[in-house]
């Protein structure tokens, strides 16, 4: 098996992954997977539990090292877990700054990233104080911080009620035009990755099956036609009948 290659992106690209490929325990979790993701670009990940998402998002964060193929990602690179990993001894501003030594003023960015949150009162307060939509609000201001190229988001709302999960659409969409990262997003939501993607990917048994364009102009509408067709079309990549949708 040849070594994996992992270097920076060219200038139009977030990350660029060439014939990647992951074996566990004998199993290839990912089987020749080739993807590149431009900068600016909202890419949305879908696949059943344990076609290999969930290792390609970790192989991009640097977390697990492909076993062949070549890695090309941005060097600044942020990553957002469905769970908000908050520091509980540490106050809220400085979990946003955590980790980010480099950082000149320290509570100060906190302090912008937060109010693009809509957090900023929060700031001196604890994580225990928090609601699990404010917790993952944190942690989006936590990643967006460093200016990120690259932001990766594994399942970030799962956790979250209906009417939270929607305020957090918009609200991931709003800091994405803002800051204009590339975005990867993991998630078994159909619905979710037609509402805010430029482009949806299918994993099946390691390998990308579909890779779409979502080119509906935004916000959009899950009873739209073009999102009804669009969630019909991914329901049959996913081996998922109409029967079973209902």
């Amino acid at each position: 098996m040849n070594s994996p290659e992992r270097t920076h992106t060219h200038a139009h690209d977030a990350l660029a992954l060439e014939a990647v490929s992951r074996v566990f325990d004998g199993r290839a979790v990912l089987k020749d997977v080739s993807l590149n993701v431009r900068r600016g670009q909202f890419v949305s990940m879908l696949g059943a539990s344990g076609a290999g998402k969930t290792t390609l998002l970790r192989i991009l964060a640097g977390l697990d090292q492909a076993d062949s193929g070549r890695v090309r990602v941005a060097g600044a690179r942020s990553v957002v877990f469905q769970e908000p990993r908050l520091v509980p001894a540490r106050r809220v501003w400085e979990n946003v700054v955590i980790g980010h030594a480099r950082l000149g003023s320290a509570k100060a960015a906190a302090l912008a990233a937060l109010d693009e949150v809509g957090l900023a009162r929060h700031a001196d307060g604890w994580p225990k104080t928090l609601s699990g939509g404010e917790a993952q609000r944190v942690a989006l201001a936590r990643a967006l911080v460093r200016e990120p190229k690259l932001l990766l988001l594994d399942e970030p709302f799962a956790a979250l009620d209906a009417l939270t999960r929607i305020r957090m659409y918009e609200l991931v969409a709003r800091l994405w035009r803002a800051h204009t990262p590339a975005v990867v997003l993991v998630t078994h939501d159909i619905d979710e990755a037609i509402l805010l993607s430029d482009r949806i990917v299918v994993l099946a048994e390691g390998e990308i099956s579909a890779d779409l364009q979502v080119d509906t102009p935004r916000p959009r509408s899950r009873s739209d036609a073009a999102a009804v067709a669009l969630r019909t079309r991914l329901l049959a990549e996913l081996g998922v009948t109409h029967a079973d949708a209902a």
